[in-house]
């Protein structure tokens, strides 16, 4: 397991140090820091007062920044990334470092999902990563929690969560911490009922479809893995998230839409939704090749 910051000098970058920290502390892992920079391309930079010099200059100052809101118990290496492009340059960085897990944290004037901020370069790397991206909730560096209590995997009712199932397992099993599925059922989401009959047997069928997804779930792991899980009801899926329980430490895993490509993220409209109410950090894994 390494896990690499997307760091950049806001109030974001600072969650996402601290995310990066708390994950690092439970799953006794290295964390690497790393800050995009355009790269100098320009003559005419060169001639307003060495731009390079200068961005330079500051990419370690703010790097010095990041670093000391590391504690000494964690393992860092700090980074600088030429690329014009934010999201591809850390991509690249992923790829160079080996890097398993990618923290990222909002960004400032990007668009305002609950306690979380989806910036342009957050939402480049929600469609594109090739490696689990968590995001950290705005304020994460005040109110986050040393360590990680307990994992959440949302699963869906349709096939293809295997990958979800297992990526959760693995960070579980690293971290020596409980793993709860969570399955949503939604009545805005059932086909149209007539009678309420008709919508008694319809949140019925779902509730059903919700309970074997979490056999699935559970049939896939170790016996020694301490996991619970919960179905969870409402007129939405943000009213049935709301219903529960959540505590400091607490962060929810979800897979990408079937709309992925294959080893790519993609965040599907049901993980947008619960993001609206959701005030713990959220883990994205990838779709995997054959889902």
């Amino acid at each position: 397991m390494k896990l690499l910051v997307a760091y950049i000098a806001t109030s974001g970058g600072a969650d996402a140090v601290a995310l990066g920290v708390c994950l690092a502390r439970t799953l006794k892992a290295p964390l690497d820091i790393t800050l995009v920079i355009p790269p100098d391309t320009s003559q005419g930079y060169r001639k307003a007062g060495n731009f390079a010099e200068i961005l330079d200059e500051r990419a370690h100052e703010w790097l010095s920044e990041a670093s000391a809101m590391v504690p000494d118990d964690i393992s860092m290496q700090t980074h600088i990334c030429l690329e014009e492009n934010a999201a591809d340059g850390l991509i690249k960085e992923v790829e160079r470092l080996h890097s398993t897990l990618l923290v990222v944290g909002g960004s400032g004037g990007g668009m305002l999902v609950g306690r979380h901020s989806l910036g342009s370069v957050v939402n480049d790397l929600l469609h594109s990563s090739p490696v689990p991206v968590a995001l950290a909730p705005s304020g994460f560096r005040y109110t986050g929690a040393e360590t990680v209590r307990e994992i959440t995997a949302a699963i869906g009712r349709r096939p293809g969560a295997e990958t979800l199932i297992d990526t959760a397992s693995s960070l579980s099993a690293a971290g020596g911490v409980p793993l709860r599925f969570l399955a949503l059922v939604s009545r805005d989401d059932m086909p149209p009922r007539r009678t309420d009959d008709d919508e008694e047997e319809a949140q019925a069928f779902a509730t059903d479809l919700a309970q074997k997804a979490l056999q699935t779930a559970h049939a896939r792991l170790p016996e020694k893995t301490h996991i619970s899980s919960v179905v969870a009801h409402g007129r939405s899926i943000e009213d049935a998230v709301g219903t529960v329980e959540w505590h400091a430490g607490d962060l929810i895993m979800v897979g990408s839409s079937r709309l992925a490509a294959p080893k790519r993220l993609f965040l599907g409209s049901t993980a947008a939704k619960m993001l609206r109410v959701l005030a713990v950090p959220m883990i994205v894994v990838p779709r995997h090749e054959n889902a």
